[in-house]
């Protein structure tokens, strides 16, 4: 066992540590995105708040959630420790070597980068997911005909309504009737009255990008996955799919709501 905390507390160890924790926050940006999407569904939000009451009362995603929390932490402040500890053990930059030359700006500001994604994060989980878990958010009702799929009626209920489950689901007839948590009226109004939080949102966006261009590939060359076979793809996912989609995908959302 000393062996294995030997490893892990080398400068090797904490790369790869760095690594996996960045390539499994790679996967939840993927399901949070399309979980997004719903947004810009034309559904009045219904599809949407199903996809929130799901994300926060399915027991396996609420147990895997946890795992990703400790996550988000755990690599944020791991990568701004190793930046700090970095600079502290060459506190002057060496004469001859320019480091622009050597490296891209991304793979220098790394430290940067992380911050503003993780003041980004804690101001998005405020202002939505604690809203959602511990605040008041009202609930809507949507009436849909089961045959047809078409949307009857959005109606907004009380701020006096409330119920046990953030969402229930009642057949009448040809009708079902959905009552769920109105996270997406939430999304709507901050977004259409606070502009300082759409800049934020696009900032943080594109700081996720360029974290995201240099640590895709980062993280595969340190857990040895380095072949000019595979290389070629590594690059490609992590410029155009993690850099590119993925960052515009999320950005596009408060602009939707501010401009619509």
């Amino acid at each position: 066992m000393n062996w294995f905390t030997k490893m892990f507390n080398s400068s090797i160890g904490q790369k790869l540590i760095m690594a996996l924790t960045g390539l499994f926050l790679c996967s939840f940006l993927i399901i949070h995105m399309v979980g997004n999407l719903q947004l810009f569904k034309a559904d009045s939000g219904l599809a949407f708040n199903r996809y929130a009451a799901f994300m926060t009362t399915n027991p396996l995603i609420k147990t895997v959630s946890y795992l990703l929390y400790f996550s988000v932490l755990f690599h944020a402040f791991k990568g701004i420790w190793l930046v700090m500890r970095n600079k502290k053990a060459r506190p002057i930059q060496y004469d001859m070597v320019d480091g622009k030359a050597n490296s891209h700006w991304a793979s220098r500001s790394m430290g940067l980068l992380g911050t503003i994604i993780l003041i980004f994060i804690v101001i998005h989980m405020t202002n939505f997911w604690a809203e959602y878990k511990f605040g008041h958010v009202p609930y809507a009702r949507y009436t849909e005909d089961i045959q047809t799929g078409d949307m009857l009626e959005v109606a907004e209920m009380p701020a006096s309504f409330t119920m046990a489950h953030k969402m229930e689901e009642v057949i009448n007839g040809r009708e079902r009737i959905v009552f769920v948590k109105d996270l997406y009226k939430e999304v709507s109004v901050e977004f259409k009255e606070e502009w300082w939080l759409v800049a934020l949102y696009v900032l943080s966006m594109a700081a996720l990008s360029f974290h995201l261009i240099h640590g895709f590939k980062s993280a595969f060359q340190t857990l040895g996955i380095n072949h000019k076979k595979y290389n070629g793809l590594i690059h490609f996912i992590g410029i155009w799919f993690f850099g590119i989609i993925i960052p515009i995908s999320f950005a596009a959302m408060p602009l939707y709501f501010m401009f619509k």
